[in-house]
């Protein structure tokens, strides 16, 4: 039987998603949508999928099996909340909520329920490369990852619609997520440091230098680079005892001609991480038919959310600012099968 859905927000994010889950994946039916732009919902609701004007109300729907929230990030810890509250598996895009008061509320709600309800899309973990890099850390060939570098540059970002603030507390969040996750460990401060300004970027507060003090002693450096121009580029290696470890290019396809020699950049995050959206979405729709949830759990969210907070208060004082995680709940501490 297929799972019935009801998917949250049809901007960009949402419009790919209900695309992916109407023409990729098996399995799984959008019979839902709900946008605060009723006519945005409408155009991109599926043949007979109901459009609703209140997001709660989609979520209380007896058609509705499980959610997929796509709406900005203010309005996902209310939306959570009326998921758990109707034992409904959810997934929800990134930022999971915008605050540390919202992330423990969220997260004491899913304890009361008693089981994980909530995914979180941090689609790297999915990401083929990302997973044959984190192999090779956990195989211990290379001995303990000492260094991590990290680096995220878009081409662009919506002129008015991304701010200063947004590098920090929107794009880190990635970064923090899959640092946490390939190696292991928490992150117990953050350093931010600005250079020179883009002249594209104008106001934007863009590039900036992250520095991520892990729990075990281990450094990572994360770039953002939002106006970098020539395309999506995302890297990562780490530096072990014994050697390193690197993400290929993507994608990994070398021209050579009269014009020399050439690979490809990816115009968007679409584009380079799709295999990693449809395979984060395969495991979620098992995980969710079952009445559950895989993957980045909001223990994981919360983590981001506070790694986020440390970096903006970083950015101001100049300072290590400490990131001081709440002990984590047996829920979230308890092994959860892998979904194939």
């Amino acid at each position: 039987m297929s799972l019935q859905v009801g998917v949250i927000g049809t901007g960009m994010i949402g419009q790919d998603h209900i695309r992916r889950l109407t023409r990729v994946l098996s399995g799984v039916s959008v019979v839902a949508v709900s946008d605060i732009d009723r006519n945005r919902a409408a155009d991109a609701a599926p043949e007979g999928a109901e459009v609703f004007a209140e997001a709660g109300d989609l979520i209380r729907s007896d058609k509705v099996q499980a959610v997929v929230i796509c709406s900005w990030g203010p309005a996902h810890e209310a939306q959570l909340l009326d998921c758990i509250a109707a034992g409904k598996p959810v997934f929800c895009e990134k930022p999971m909520v915008t605050s540390e008061a919202a992330a423990l509320k969220v997260m004491e709600a899913e304890v009361a329920f008693g089981r994980r309800l909530v995914q979180v899309g941090f689609m790297r973990r999915f990401d083929a490369d990302y997973r044959r890099l984190k192999a090779v850390i956990d195989g211990g060939t290379l001995g303990a990852p000492l260094m991590y570098h990290s680096t995220h540059r878009n081409a662009s970002v919506p002129e008015g619609l991304y701010t200063s603030e947004m590098p920090l507390n929107d794009t880190l969040v990635h970064d923090a997520d899959v640092t946490r996750w390939l190696l292991d460990d928490e992150i117990a401060g953050v350093e931010v440091r600005v250079p020179r300004r883009s002249t594209r970027g104008k106001d934007l507060r863009d590039p900036v230098v992250v520095l991520l003090h892990m729990a075990s002693g281990a450094l990572v450096d994360v770039e953002i680079s939002v106006n970098i121009a020539y395309g999506y580029d995302i890297r990562g290696e780490v530096s072990c005892e014994m050697g390193v470890a690197a993400l290929p290019n993507r994608p990994a396809t070398v021209i050579s001609d009269r014009h020399g020699i050439r690979q490809a950049i990816p115009e968007d995050w679409r584009e380079r991480f799709i295999e990693a959206y449809d395979q984060e979405f395969r495991e979620w729709i098992v995980a969710a038919g079952q009445g559950t949830a895989t993957g980045p759990s909001t223990w994981d969210g919360y983590a981001a959310t506070l790694v986020a907070d440390a970096a903006l208060r970083a950015v101001e004082s100049g300072q290590t600012e400490t990131v001081a995680m709440r002990d984590k709940p047996d829920l979230y501490a308890r092994p959860v099968a892998a979904v194939a």
